[in-house]
C-alpha cells in the first residue's frame, strides 16, 4: 500500500472517530502540511466520501452521513487490542454479552486467516462484579446517553442514585434534585466509570460514578467546553478524593487516618477504596482485603504514619505485622 493510500485510510479513520476536526489538528496528527491535507480531502471526495468543510474560526472537517469506512484493516497489535477490549467490556457494562459475541464474529469474518488465529488465541474468561472490578455493571442505555452528551457537548440532566442504587423520593432525607451539568469527559479507572462534569448552578467541577447515573431525556442544549482544573483529566480523577466511591465488597474492611494529603492518598489507593479529606495534611482511607493482615500490609505501602485505626481486628493485625517486621529486621 502506498504512503498516500495509507494516509487516506488514516484520515477516514480519524474523521469517523470524532464529530469534527480542525485542519491544524488533522495536519499535526498526520504529520503533513495543511496543503497536503486539503489535497487528501479532495481525493476522498473524488472517491465518494462526503467530507464537509466547516467554516468560521473553529472550522475544520467532518465526515457527513453516508460516509462508510472501507473494509476493516487491522495489524496484529490492533487485532489483539480489539479482541481484549470486546471480551473485557462485559465486566463493566451489563447486558451486552450477546452483542460482544456478534461483534467478534463480524470482525473475524473480515480478517485474514492468520489474524483470525491471533484473535481466537486471545480467548478470555471475564468475571462480572468480581472484586477485581469493584463496581456494578453499567446499563448500556446509561452509557449511550452519557457518551452521546459528552461527544456532542450537550447539557446532561440526570439523577444520581444512592450507593445502594436507589432513586430517593422528594420526601426522602437522601433526596437531591436532578443534576444539570456540562459533561466533559468519561474516565475508566480501577474498573469504575467516572463522568467529569461542570455543574453550572454550583459553578464547580464534579466527578460522578456513571453506574449511579439515571439519565433524563436528552436536552439537546449545547455548551462550550471549559478548561479543566488540571491539564490531565486522568490525573484529575485519580487525585480527587470526592469521586462518590464506596468500599468494594471484601471479607475485611477497615479505615485509618493517614498523615498524607488527600490527593496523594487518592492517587495510590487501591481500586474500591474510599478517600476522605480530613485537613490539609491528613486523610481518612477506608479499604478492604481478604484478611486484616492484608489491609495492614496495604497501609504499609504508603510509608506514612496513621492513627484512629478501626476496627479492633485491624489494630490486632497491625500489632502482629509490627512484631513480624521487627523480627525480620534483626
Amino acid at each position: 500500500m502506498s504512503a498516500t493510500s495509507a494516509r487516506l485510510l488514516t484520515v477516514l479513520s480519524l474523521l469517523g472517530a470524532r464529530a469534527r476536526w480542525s485542519g491544524e489538528e488533522l495536519s499535526e496528527r498526520l504529520g503533513v502540511s495543511t496543503r497536503t491535507l486539503r489535497r487528501d480531502v479532495g481525493s476522498l471526495r473524488a472517491l465518494g466520501y462526503p467530507v464537509s468543510t466547516l467554516k468560521g474560526p473553529d472550522g475544520g472537517y467532518r465526515l457527513g452521513s453516508g460516509g462508510e469506512l472501507p473494509p476493516l484493516l487491522l495489524d496484529d497489535e490492533q487485532a489483539l487490542a480489539v479482541a481484549v477490549a470486546l471480551q473485557t467490556t462485559p465486566t463493566s457494562v451489563s447486558g451486552i454479552d450477546d452483542a460482544v459475541a456478534r461483534a467478534l464474529t463480524s470482525i473475524r469474518q473480515v480478517m485474514p486467516a492468520r489474524l483470525r488465529a491471533e484473535v481466537d488465541a486471545m480467548h478470555l474468561t471475564t468475571i462480572p462484579n468480581s472484586w477485581e472490578f469493584p463496581a456494578p455493571p453499567i446499563p448500556p442505555d446509561t452509557l449511550r446517553a452519557v457518551g452521546h452528551a459528552v461527544r456532542n457537548r450537550h447539557l446532561l440532566r440526570f439523577d444520581h442514585r444512592t450507593p445502594d442504587g436507589r432513586r430517593p423520593d422528594p420526601g426522602d432525607p437522601d433526596f437531591t434534585p436532578p443534576v444539570r451539568a456540562e459533561p466533559h469527559h468519561l474516565v475508566v479507572w480501577a474498573g469504575r466509570w467516572y463522568l467529569v462534569a461542570y455543574v453550572v448552578p454550583e459553578e464547580a467541577w464534579r466527578i460522578y460514578r456513571v453506574d449511579r447515573i439515571h439519565a433524563h431525556a436528552p436536552t439537546g442544549a449545547g455548551f462550550r467546553p471549559r478548561r479543566l482544573p488540571g491539564s490531565d483529566v486522568a490525573r484529575y480523577v485519580m487525585t480527587t478524593c470526592d469521586r462518590g466511591d464506596t468500599p468494594a465488597r471484601w471479607q475485611c474492611t477497615g479505615s485509618v487516618v493517614m498523615d498524607l494529603p488527600a490527593d496523594v492518598v487518592a492517587r495510590w489507593a487501591p481500586g474500591g477504596s474510599v478517600v476522605e479529606y480530613v485537613d490539609a495534611t491528613r486523610t481518612r482511607i477506608t479499604l478492604g482485603a481478604w484478611s486484616w493482615a492484608g489491609i495492614a500490609g496495604l497501609l504499609a505501602t504508603f510509608d506514612a504514619d496513621f492513627a484512629d485505626v478501626r476496627p479492633a481486628g485491624l489494630r490486632d493485625a497491625c500489632r502482629s505485622l509490627s512484631r513480624r517486621y521487627d523480627r525480620a529486621g534483626r
